[in-house]
C-alpha cells in the first residue's frame, strides 16, 4: 500500500488516558483502541498533542509506541508523533525508539524558539537526512508561535523527499491555496483543523488528522469520506451536526475538551498531567446539552 492510500481519509491524534494518579490508563487506552478501529478510522497518531506528549518523556513514550503497535496489531497504519524545538534531540529520538510496526513519524515544526523560515527549513532537512520513516510535518502557528510559510513548506516539498505530507493547522487559506496549486503530484496536504477539514478537501487536501474522532469516529471519518468522493451536500449534513461539538472541544483547550467527551461516554477518565487541566464546570454542562444533540 502506497502513504497516498495508507493516509488518505482521517487519522485521529489520539488522546492518552490517565488513571486518577496520572498514571497511564493502559486498560482504557486498550478500550479506545478498539473503539477507535470499530469507527473505521484510516489512520492512528500516536503521542501528537493531543496526546499529552509534552507530558511524557523517555522510556514511557517508547511504552506508548509499543502498546499502541501491539493492539493494533496491523489493523491500521499507525504515526508516531516525535517533534520539539531542539533538532538534535529530535533526531535522537528517531534512533532510539523502537518505530517498528510503525509507517510514518508525524514532526511539529519547532516551537518556542521562533525560528526564521531557514532555520525552520534546515530543521526539517536535519529530519529528513535521519528519518527512519517517512515523515508529515506539521504546521500549527497558534501553538508554535511561529507559522511556516507556503514558500517554505513547498521548497520542503520539492527538496526533502522523506517528508511526503504536510498536516496544516494555520486556517490560512491563502497559504493552503499556494502549497496545493504548487506542490509536487506526490505531496499530500492534510487538514490539521477539524471545522474547515470539509473546505480544505474541497481545495484539495486529501484529508484529516483529527482531534473530534477520538470522540465520533465513524461519524466524522464518513463526513471525510463523503468529501473525498465528492459528495459534499451529504458531507455538510455530518459538518453542521457537529461543528458546535468541535467548538466545544477547543473553546477551553484541547484535549481538555475531547477528553470530557470521552469521560461522559465512559472511555476514559477526566484526567490530565499538569498544565493541562480539566474544562470548567459550566462548559461541561454545555457539552453534555450538545451530546444529546447528535
Amino acid at each position: 500500500m502506497s502513504l497516498r492510500e495508507k493516509f488518505t481519509g482521517t487519522g485521529i491524534a489520539i488522546v492518552t488516558p490517565f488513571d486518577s494518579n496520572g498514571s497511564i490508563d493502559w486498560k482504557s487506552f486498550e478500550n479506545l483502541i478498539e473503539f477507535w478501529i470499530k469507527g473505521k478510522v484510516e489512520y492512528l497518531v500516536a503521542l501528537g498533542t493531543t496526546g499529552e506528549s509534552a507530558t511524557i518523556h523517555g522510556e514511557e513514550k517508547q511504552q506508548v509506541f509499543s502498546f499502541v503497535k501491539e493492539k493494533v496489531a496491523g489493523r491500521v497504519p499507525l504515526v508516531a508523533g516525535i517533534g520539539g524545538n531542539d533538532t538534535t534531540e529530535v533526531i535522537h529520538g528517531f534512533k532510539t525508539f523502537d518505530l517498528s510496526g510503525y509507517d510514518a513519524i508525524l514532526s511539529v515544526s519547532p516551537y518556542y524558539n521562533k525560528p526564521n523560515q531557514e532555520g525552520i527549513f534546515q530543521h526539517y532537512k536535519a529530519l529528513n537526512a535521519a528519518t527512519p520513516l517517512p515523515i508529515i510535518m506539521y504546521n500549527v502557528p497558534s501553538r508554535t508561535g511561529m507559522s511556516v510559510t507556503a514558500e517554505t513548506q513547498l521548497r520542503i516539498a520539492h527538496e526533502l523527499k522523506n517528508i511526503f505530507a504536510t498536516k496544516e493547522a494555520s486556517g490560512d487559506f491563502n497559504l493552503i491555496n499556494q502549497i496545493i496549486k504548487n506542490k509536487p503530484d506526490d505531496f499530500m496536504v492534510i487538514s490539521g483543523d477539524d471545522p474547515i477539514t470539509l473546505q480544505m478537501i474541497a481545495a484539495g487536501a486529501e484529508g484529516l488528522i483529527s482531534v473530534v474522532a477520538n470522540a465520533y469516529p465513524a461519524e466524522y471519518g464518513e463526513m471525510v469520506r463523503l468529501c473525498l468522493k465528492g459528495d459534499f451536500t451529504a458531507a455538510q449534513k455530518l459538518h453542521y451536526r457537529y461543528i458546535d461539538i468541535i467548538a466545544s472541544m477547543f473553546a477551553e483547550g484541547s484535549p481538555s475538551g475531547v477528553k470530557a467527551y470521552l469521560s461522559e461516554m465512559g472511555l476514559c477518565q477526566n484526567t490530565f498531567r499538569l498544565p493541562v487541566w480539566p474544562v470548567s464546570e459550566k462548559h461541561h454542562q454545555k457539552i453534555k446539552e450538545l451530546m444529546k444533540t447528535v
